[in-house]
Order: structure tokens, then sequence, then C-alpha cells
């Protein structure tokens, strides 16, 4: 069963989807993603998708599925690397990705991660750019 992989930066999660996203890979993503969350107690994921050109409504639900059940295991989310054609797609579609914390790539995510942990920023649903 192919799978991405999961890997961990101290406290927190890295994904980066590196091959096209198909329901059933999305909903394995989302499950190991709330299994390794569970045993790691990280504080924060990041979710890189900047190597994915098309995110349909069905992988934008799964995203902001994934934020608010790591939301609930008390892990902060925040997808990086959007490209502006699926940002695009996205609001075309309707789809507002509540509760999904974007920006612009992996060092942005961590930094908001990080000052979210010293309470400089409240991680409050918004973007980063």
């Amino acid at each position: 069963m192919e799978r991405i992989p999961i890997l961990r930066m101290g406290d927190c999660l890295l994904v980066t989807i590196q091959v096209d996203m198909h329901d059933r890979l999305a909903i394995t993503l989302q499950d190991d993603i709330m299994e390794k969350i569970s045993e790691s107690r990280a504080k924060g994921l990041i979710v890189d998708i900047s190597a994915l050109e098309i995110v349909d409504s069905f992988i934008g639900r799964v995203l902001g599925d994934i934020a608010g059940m790591a939301r609930i295991l008390d892990t902060r989310t925040v997808v990086v690397g959007m490209r502006p054609a699926v940002a695009i797609t996205l609001v075309e579609l309707g789809l507002s990705l509540p509760g999904v914390i974007t920006a612009l790539n992996v060092e942005r995510g961590l930094d908001l991660i990080r000052n979210t942990k010293n309470g400089t920023s409240g991680l409050d649903g918004r973007s980063e750019g």
C-alpha cells in the first residue's frame, strides 16, 4: 500500500506530499498523521503541498479535517507551499479551508508554530506570507 512519509523534527511533524493525491491515499494519510500525533505528542504539523498541481474539493476537505482533528489533539497545523493555481481553484470551488493556517514555505510554517509555542502568535486561522 502506498504511504506518504511523516518525518519528526523536534516536537513538529513534517509531511511532504510528493505524489498525486487520490482519495484513498488522502484518507490513509489522515489516519497515519493522527496515529503519529498521538504517539509523538507533536505540537506542530507542517503539511507541504508544493508538489501538488491540483487540490480538489475532497482533498481540500481532508486537509481541513486533518487540521481540525490535530487541533483537538493539541497540535497546530500549517499547510505550506500552496501554488497560486491551487489557491485560485480552491476559491473558485468555494472552499475556504476553515481552520487551516497557511504559509508560503516550510520555514515560515515552522516560525508560525514556534511563535505560537512562545505565545507571540495566536495561529487563529489566518495565513502568513
